[in-house]
């Protein structure tokens, strides 16, 4: 739901390099010799006109969507939702940036042009490849606004079509699917961790097919019409229909694809190179040509917003015995080393506990309090320290995930237990395999649904909606999603198609201090950290923080409490508007038959 900040440039392929020249005639009036009747003739023409959609589309910043789950020490407008919610006068993913209806009409260029090339194998490749693009374009624009214009020619300043009203969902979601299945038919199926393939189209279905599922599941257009800006047409699909879409698309990726779960959970987010048995798309990074990404400095500098997990989400994480956290006596207050040992691997891979040591290094290091403004300081795409550079803004050049198998797993079990089909042998070929990496004891389905998990169902920190007699292993697959999907930017999309907006109102919490005094955070028993109120003791072996002080913690009862550096900034969430993004003001203005989204006022009569 955030804005991404495209600062670096992604390429499917190194030698593609040259495109950033080549594809840029789209935005203006083409020369003579890059006139469409002049292009296009070959593979190479297709290549690298279609190497900007990788670039406009992909997220390169998976790990910086505040939700929550993780917060940086200023909250963004999705989390802190009533007034900082505006509507913008142009850009906000409509009209400008990536995902714009500029990304659409390159690819119906594209398309339109493509037969101009007489190699035919190109043709169909590159068709397929191209309409990948376009359902990934609509998945993305359809989260973000509901319903939209369905576009597929390209259009000129006196297109009719510039005026067109938006289109149904139902109308958008049918093409999707049209769009998405010719790709699955003719794209190559061939392992290519950077560029897209037949099992990448698999893997968008799934996701976009649960997406819309879920949706209609919980956003039911019979109870909330409101959120179906242009009413379903009758007859239009109902989620089963689509969770039914989703399932067989991963299980299909599942049993036949030519992908396995990498060993190493850690290393799969640090390493340089993308695991090709895991990752099926991936962005490339490279440091030799400065492609980079920040996420390792974005975990590790005091100047990157300081971003933290909430306690909300660590103690969601299982024990490693696969008993729950929360069931144990004194959970809440539990301090720092006895709340982080024992527990799911997975949580030691994502953010720093008792005997934590950086990959490069040998000795074991501290929550850095000045790197995390809830104490639960992030590990996960963080870096080899040996490795040259890593440590500095923007240099890291580990590669991001689009689509890994990790997340296929997840969605067909969702799938599966949402239309209430789930097996345990589907538990077993997807999040027990999961569960297995990281050597955790199985889901198994019988028992999570004789007890479902009070923690997952209570208002501070659970979920609203699930009901019925699957609810205790939906709440065990979204416990499961959280924890292996941490930071790869599904959480806020998750939410909203659950109908579970309110979560962003529930406490921000860090790190729980009984009061003032020393604390050993490492297990070594030597202290790390010491807390004071008054006169600064000055420790000179372990980091001081001064309570109650902006720069050193803030707790929720003063001298003692949760850490919670938000505590007096106000947070809302609205039911009636906050699950879209509103539509530009001049956008209407421009087109007045589009219809804005329910709730947000720009101040037009129309």
């Amino acid at each position: 739901m955030e804005d991404k900040i495209m600062k670096r440039i992604i390429l499917p392929a190194l030698a593609a390099l040259v495109c950033l020249t080549a594809c840029t005639w789209l935005d203006r009036e083409p020369l003579a010799t890059l006139a469409p009747e002049n292009y296009f003739r070959d593979e190479t023409d297709l290549q690298l006109f279609s190497n900007t959609f990788y670039n406009n589309l992909l997220d390169k910043e998976p790990y910086s969507e505040q939700s929550d789950h993780y917060v940086n020490l200023n909250l963004s407008a999705v989390l802190r939702g009533g007034n900082a919610r505006t509507v913008p006068n142009s850009g906000g993913g409509w009209g400008s940036g990536a995902g714009a209806w500029g990304d659409l009409r390159k690819m119906n260029t594209l398309l339109e042009n493509i037969e101009k090339c007489e190699d035919k194998a190109a043709v169909e490749e590159y068709t397929a490849l191209t309409r990948f693009f376009r359902a990934y374009f609509y998945f993305s624009m359809v989260k973000r606004f509901g319903d939209v214009p369905w576009i597929e020619a390209q259009l000129e300043t006196d297109s009719d079509e510039l005026m067109a009203p938006r289109d149904s969902r139902e109308v958008v979601m049918g093409h999707m699917i049209e769009d998405i299945d010719f790709a699955i038919g003719h794209l190559p199926s061939a392992v290519s961790t950077y560029r897209v393939n037949r099992w990448t189209a698999l893997a968008l279905k799934a996701r976009f097919c649960l997406y819309e599922g879920t949706f209609r599941k919980y956003q039911d257009p019979s109870q909330y019409a409101y959120m179906y800006v242009t009413p379903l047409p009758a007859g239009a699909h109902d989620a089963a229909y689509y969770l039914d879409l989703a399932a067989k698309a991963a299980e299909e990726l599942i049993d036949n694809g030519p992908y396995k779960l990498a060993s190493d959970y850690r290393l799969l987010f640090a390493e340089v190179d993308a695991d090709p048995g895991e990752y099926i798309l991936a962005i490339k990074n490279d440091q030799s040509l400065q492609i980079t990404n920040n996420a390792t400095a974005f975990a590790v500098m005091p100047t990157q917003g300081t971003p933290g997990l909430t306690k909300k989400f660590v103690d969601s994480f299982l024990m490693a015995d696969g008993t729950r956290f929360t069931d144990r006596e004194g959970w809440e207050t539990m301090q720092f080393i006895e709340q982080m040992s024992g527990r799911d691997p997975r949580l030691a891979a994502i953010t720093v506990t008792p005997g934590y040591i950086r990959l490069g290094d040998t000795e074991v290091s501290a929550t850095d309090f000045g790197c995390s403004v809830t104490g639960y300081q992030l590990v996960k795409f963080v870096m080899d320290n040996s490795l040259p550079e890593v440590n500095r803004v923007d240099k890291s050049y580990n590669d991001m995930p689009v689509f890994r198998l990790g997340e296929v797993y997840l969605n067909f079990a969702e799938a599966k237990a949402e239309l209430g089909t789930l097996t345990q042998a589907d538990l077993d070929k997807s999040v027990n395999r999961l569960r297995d990496r990281v050597g955790m004891p199985h889901m198994d389905l019988e028992a999570a649904n004789a007890n479902p998990d009070p923690y997952l169902l209570s208002e501070e920190f659970g979920y609203r909606n699930v009901t019925g007699a699957n609810q205790g292993v939906i709440l065990e697959i979204r416990r499961e999603r959280g924890v292996e999907l941490a930071e790869e930017g599904f959480r806020l999309a998750d939410l909203v198609r659950w109908r579970e907006g309110k979560c962003l109102e529930q406490p921000i919490y860090g790190v729980y201090f009984p009061g003032v005094g020393e604390y050993d955070l490492t297990g070594d028993g030597k202290p790390d950290l010491c807390l004071w109120t008054g006169t600064d003791p000055k420790h000179k072996d372990m980091v001081d923080k001064e309570l109650g002080s902006s720069t050193g913690l803030i707790l929720t009862d003063g001298a003692s409490g949760y850490v919670y550096h938000h505590i007096n900034v106000e947070r809302s969430f609205n039911e009636n508007r906050d699950y879209y993004y509103p539509i530009p003001t001049k956008e209407r203005q421009l087109n007045p038959n589009l219809k804005q989204n329910p709730g947000w006022s720009d101040g037009l009569s129309y």
